[in-house]
């Protein structure tokens, strides 16, 4: 599955620069394929966007602006959808992909006592708190011996 995120080489809106590259950064941060399609330059990617959003989900205008993301033929969101979602943590959920290895949720009693062996881990030797940038050093440690 590909995920297509129609967007505007040629904007004139910053807003919607800054929105294109907010939501292409984060898909290649997770890693997702996906393939850009412009907008400004190939009418038939305007049309199909246009079409495919679905009435619900168009502006009062009627016409959507970019970026807009699609699973294939299947509707995800425009930004603002795909930004709670990432809010959330739920980009793989709102792109309608699975979720990789080993990130899903753990119940609720498990994840309060994961919590606390986080805590009592994250004191160094001399029960001094750890800084943020070791802690995520031990994550990624203990996350290679996992593997």
């Amino acid at each position: 599955m590909v995920i297509k995120v129609f967007l505007a080489s040629s904007s004139g809106s910053t807003a919607i620069k800054k929105k294109q590259q907010d939501v292409l950064g984060f898909l290649e941060a997770l890693k997702v394929d996906y393939a850009p399609l412009d907008i400004a330059c190939n009418e038939d990617n305007r049309m199909w966007m246009r079409e495919n959003v679905p009435v619900e989900k168009k502006p009062t205008n009627g016409i959507p602006l970019p970026p807009q993301i699609f699973n294939e033929e299947s509707y995800c969101g425009d930004y603002e959808t795909f930004f709670d979602a990432k809010e959330d943590n739920a980009v793989y959920a709102f792109l309608g992909l699975p979720p990789p290895p080993g990130s899903k949720k753990a119940p609720v009693k498990q994840e309060e006592a994961q919590e606390e062996v986080e805590d009592d881990e994250a004191k160094g030797e001399d029960d001094q708190p750890v800084s943020e940038e070791e802690e995520e050093l031990r994550q990624l440690e203990q996350e290679e011996e996992d593997e």
